[in-house]
């Protein structure tokens, strides 16, 4: 059983003493003041309000509705390879359509696992994520089991997540998990990151988008701090707009979930989801 004392003792000391007095009256201005080299990570400059075109890269162009259609996959998909966003992110169902659609791109299939409550078994998230990664999936986002964590049985959330990263490192794909943030004590999101790091995830995700709550400049800063500046930190959820965008980027994400990419970066409506 892993240590719950030692796990906080390791790493939330320092990160909320640092942010303690920092939060976020103006969450950016805070952030900023928090993650001073945030926005160097990514190599981000500029007016945020004028998101540059390179931002695109950082974005998984997402469609997650439950009644998201055959078309509407294929329209996610075009968009993808037209403003070039680092990925797509479908439920499973669409995987094998959308991989197909994109053979010869550069846009990555992302598939979601145990989503959106994360109360699966293990056995059957990571039997989950290697369905979609035969299919052609190269990035999985796995929700972690949220009762397992605040209940304290962090074990049980670190073999979630590794038998997920397992899967993911057979065939050279990512593993990014979402803490569902929303849910979670400023000291429960730094024990989840820090498990997902032992789990050998790639990356910490904010949200689902189907929780109570999106991505915080806020959290999206603590995330950064307490899994340094190796691992990728995703923000997702309600954002909507290239200010929303820099703000994330500033507090240190290294990709930003939505499906409102193209009004992201054209300033025009996509048209092609909802707020997830």
């Amino acid at each position: 059983m892993i240590d719950r004392d030692e796990l906080i003792e390791a790493v939330t000391r320092q990160v909320l003493e640092e942010l303690a007095g920092r939060a976020p009256a103006q969450p950016l201005e805070h952030a900023e003041q928090a993650v001073a080299n945030g926005a160097a990570r990514i190599g981000y400059c500029g007016n945020g309000a004028d998101v540059p075109p390179s931002v695109a890269a950082f974005i998984d162009h997402t469609l997650l509705r439950p009644d998201a259609t055959a078309a509407e996959i294929d329209r996610l998909c075009d968009e993808a390879v037209q403003y070039g966003f680092a990925a797509v992110c479908i439920n499973p169902a669409w995987v094998a359509r959308a991989a197909r659609r994109l053979r010869g791109s550069r846009v990555t299939v992302a598939s979601v696992v145990g989503f959106p409550l994360g109360a699966n078994t293990p056995e059957i998230k990571a039997m989950e994520a290697r369905r979609a990664l035969r299919e052609g999936a190269r990035e999985i986002d796995m929700v972690i089991n949220i009762g397992a964590l605040k209940g304290g049985d962090h074990e049980l959330v670190r073999r979630d997540v590794a038998g997920v990263s397992d899967a993911c490192r057979e065939v050279g794909a990512l593993n990014k998990v979402i803490i569902e943030a929303a849910y979670l004590t400023d000291e429960e999101k730094v024990v989840a990151c820090r498990l997902a790091q032992m789990g050998h995830a790639d990356f910490v995700k904010t949200s689902t988008g189907f929780g109570p709550g999106g991505a915080t400049v806020f959290d999206v800063a603590l995330m950064r701090e307490t899994v340094g500046p190796k691992m990728g930190v995703k923000a997702a959820g309600g954002i909507h707009t290239a200010e929303e965008v820099r703000q994330m980027i500033t507090a240190g994400a290294t990709r930003i979930g939505a499906s409102a990419g193209v009004r992201i970066v054209t300033g025009e409506d996509g048209g092609s989801g909802e707020s997830y």
